[in-house]
């Protein structure tokens, strides 16, 4: 644990001392008409630790002291506190992405088992075309399928059944149309992520699957008497389901930030399009703010793997 407090740490003010040197907020505000003076700009910038006329340690101190102290990531060169931002945008992409993520490994490897077990027939064949197709195709053509899908199923039916873009409407009041507002919205770009990511879980469980199928332990079980679905089902599959599920443990940074295309299709306000947004606005904070996150995740990501394997596998839990 200290070892990784120590490394969210060192990636954090790694990334501070990159944006800071890299990145230049007072191009905010060049262009304005009428013009700022410089003056004018380091006046703005300046109460907000963004100056790049300060002390460069003077600055990072100023910053790393309101987060030790304060927990306070600072401010944006438009003055948007940047936690409040953090908090909101993770809270967007994680409920957009973690639904997409669970169906996706659930949709994968139930057909990573199911091909799997008919290797060569029809069915393997057919849905291993399908996962190639769909591999193959980039978000944006399949963001485009999905909302031309919904504007038709919207016009066939002559009802809003789902909504295109944005996460919710803020004038529904009430649990219950809140609960179906929030569902008509996610629809789309769930399916969107889906049709794009379930591919990957499909062919490395079917591929892992395979592998283990003619282990000496399947064969042992199968002697005993298991049928064939009984051996993949109680034996085979426990052991090759744990390179399926660390993968995805570490999925867990990208299932944030890793959505942009999606979430500037759909128009959802989540991490992916705020990272977008600090760069392109040269915010230094928040895009520490950001790193630090993703940090925080691949850590996170880590311990999970971790505790997944140790579920999985009986061995390690006996070590």
């Amino acid at each position: 644990m200290d070892i990784t407090l120590l490394v969210i740490f060192l990636a954090t003010n790694i990334a501070y001392f990159l944006a800071a040197t890299f990145l230049d907020p007072r191009s905010n505000y060049i262009g304005r008409n009428p013009p700022l003076r410089p003056e004018e700009i380091s006046n703005i910038l300046q109460p907000l630790g963004l100056d790049p006329e300060t002390p460069l340690l003077e600055r990072w101190w100023n910053w790393f002291s309101g987060i030790l102290f304060h927990w306070d990531w600072g401010s944006s060169p438009l003055g948007d506190p940047v936690s409040a931002q953090i908090g909101h945008r993770a809270l967007v992409s994680a409920q957009l992405l973690l639904l997409a993520t669970v169906l996706s490994v659930v949709i994968g490897v139930g057909l990573g088992v199911y091909t799997a077990a008919r290797q060569y027939k029809a069915a393997d064949r057919v849905w291993q075309g399908v996962s190639i197709i769909t591999m193959n195709t980039h978000v944006v053509v399949a963001s485009i399928l999905v909302v031309a899908g919904g504007l038709w199923l919207n016009r066939v039916t002559g009802h809003r059944v789902v909504y295109v873009t944005g996460s919710a409407n803020p004038d529904i009041t009430g649990f219950i149309p809140k609960l179906i507002d929030y569902a008509q919205h996610l629809v789309l770009p769930t399916i969107s992520l889906v049709v794009i990511s379930y591919a990957g879980y499909h062919m490395m469980q079917r591929t892992l699957l395979l592998d283990n199928l003619n282990a000496d332990y399947v064969r042992t079980a199968r002697a005993k008497g298991l049928t064939r679905a009984q051996a993949i089902r109680k034996h085979a599959l426990r052991t090759s389901i744990i390179p399926v599920a660390t993968s995805v443990a570490f999925s867990v940074p990208g299932i944030f930030t890793g959505a942009i295309m999606t979430e500037q299709i759909f128009a959802w306000k989540g991490m992916g399009q705020y990272f977008i947004e600090t760069i392109s606005r040269n915010d230094v904070n928040g895009t520490t703010a950001v790193a630090a996150f993703g940090a925080v995740m691949i850590a996170f990501s880590a311990i999970l793997a971790d505790l997944v394997v140790v579920a999985l596998d009986p061995r390690v839990r006996v070590s």
